[in-house]
């Protein structure tokens, strides 16, 4: 147990802050239709839709043919989401996202260039004998660990190969291949990884994982292609995994089993920071721990014990009960909300009555539609901004000033960190959260943990490129 480090924590080179690219990968990843205009729509719910003529500019001489067409994308899409959402099972008709063309008013397929994958963190991993490092996303969200590996077609190998680890298990001694096993991640526009499984040395944050499932992609995808990293490494429950026929156990379940970490500890903490922290005592510092709480950024932070609420993981997730929300003091009462802590997405996404009153508060903020998103002012000074809190059980923690700010979307606005959910009825607290607590991720005791930042400085700046 001496040897539990911190895993730090890198700032994706590749990643380029764009609000309505982010949304857009969230309404795939998470497969809700919005609610407000915009761009992009569900195919399921654009069929539904009376005025599908005039919506989408269709001369009603080719309506029949054009409906005809949008049924068929929809019974070609992919039998699979990206995360079995409700209750852990996956829906037998997943909704199709299509975008309007600006020029025509029709709409068409969401291609790669229009989904900004969401990986703005990465953290260094080591698998097999001897060990290969990848930098991988660890996302609360989501529950397999997969790889670029050298079961890549040589094509996809070569054009990964300037930005890409690409893990060679014949390279390690302490590889097993698992037969029989595969994994297929999808989005219901058909995009996916996919691969074969096998068993090797995991490790993270000075602890090594022994017959850790991996999942290397023989398979990507364009989409996966251009994601971040070398892959991904899921810390939500292992109900969610994709393996077949029998799902893995996820890394963090493995520690526990295999007693890699305390049973008083089993849990890992999650601390963000970011370009805008440059002036704080920690410089934008970043890590994870596993198997302890970090005891040096409790004091840092007041001393004060964390706070705890129960986490519902039913459905695979780190949901808790979210019922209020506040913007500079007033209260929003959002009776049975709850919401789930996600690393891997950059965003918050909320309810469009919170969304309305935060932007409400905020001078000159409006909801752009051909960005699918609110955005407000350039420069707007912290002290115009509002204070706004979500409850984490029966507490409220605030997201930080400087955080409310996303991506600029012109030279005059920034896209807000704060968005619509859209017809989901959770809440994805995601980094724009984040960043404002050191979470914590109680596994063995089920429950999620949160110590407010305290910061001397709001850097409100426009948002980097």
């Amino acid at each position: 147990m001496d040897s539990l480090t911190r895993v730090p924590v890198i700032r994706n080179p590749n990643y380029k802050p764009a609000g309505l690219k982010s949304y857009a990968y969230l309404l795939n990843k998470y497969q809700f239709a919005p609610t407000l205009e915009g761009p992009f729509q569900m195919l399921n719910d654009v069929l539904q839709k009376s005025n599908i003529l005039e919506q989408f500019g269709v001369d009603p001489a080719d309506q029949e043919s054009f409906v005809r067409d949008l049924q068929q994308l929809a019974k070609d899409a992919s039998k699979l989401t990206f995360k079995k959402l409700i209750s852990g099972k996956a829906r037998a008709k997943p909704r199709q996202l299509v975008k309007k063309d600006t020029t025509t008013g029709k709409p068409g397929l969401v291609g790669a260039q229009d989904q900004q994958n969401d990986s703005l963190y990465l953290c260094p991993v080591q698998i097999g004998t001897p060990a290969q490092t990848v930098n991988l996303d660890f996302d609360t969200g989501s529950s397999d660990l997969w790889v670029w590996s050298t079961e890549l077609d040589k094509q996809t190998q070569a054009s990964g190969a300037e930005t890409h680890q690409i893990f060679n298990a014949s390279k390690s001694s302490t590889y097993k291949k698992s037969s029989f096993s595969t994994w297929k991640i999808s989005y219901g526009d058909g995009s996916s990884a996919s691969g074969i499984v096998g068993t090797d040395l995991v490790t993270v944050g000075g602890l090594t994982i022994k017959a850790q499932a991996v999942e290397l992609a023989n398979k990507l995808s364009t989409e996966f292609q251009q994601g971040a990293g070398d892959g991904l490494l899921g810390l939500a429950f292992g109900t969610i995994n994709t393996v077949k026929p029998r799902p893995v156990q996820t890394p963090v379940e493995n520690m526990i089993t295999q007693r890699d970490i305390p049973k008083a500890a089993e849990l890992f903490t999650v601390y963000l920071g970011s370009w805008r922290d440059a002036n704080e005592d920690d410089k934008g510092e970043s890590f994870y721990t596993f198997g302890y709480i970090d005891q040096d950024i409790i004091k840092k932070n007041g001393g004060k014990k964390p706070y705890y609420t129960p986490v519902d993981s039913s459905d695979g997730f780190w949901k808790f009960a979210s019922a209020s929300a506040t913007v500079n003091g007033k209260k929003i009462a959002r009776a049975g909300n709850t919401a789930i802590a996600d690393t891997g997405t950059t965003l918050a996404l909320v309810d469009d009555a919170t969304c309305q009153a935060i932007y409400a508060a905020i001078p000159g903020a409006v909801y752009d539609s051909t960005n699918q998103g609110w955005t407000f002012p350039t420069g707007t000074a912290a002290a115009k901004l509002p204070v706004v809190t979500f409850a984490v059980g029966g507490k409220q923690f605030p997201v930080q000033k400087e955080d409310l700010a996303f991506a600029s979307v012109s030279s005059t606005m920034v896209y807000g960190g704060i968005q619509s959910r859209g017809d989901l009825d959770f809440d994805i607290l995601g980094d724009t959260f984040l960043k404002g607590i050191y979470a914590i991720f109680d596994q063995g005791g089920k429950r999620f943990g949160a110590v407010k930042r305290i910061e001397k400085y709001q850097n409100v700046s426009a948002p980097q490129q």
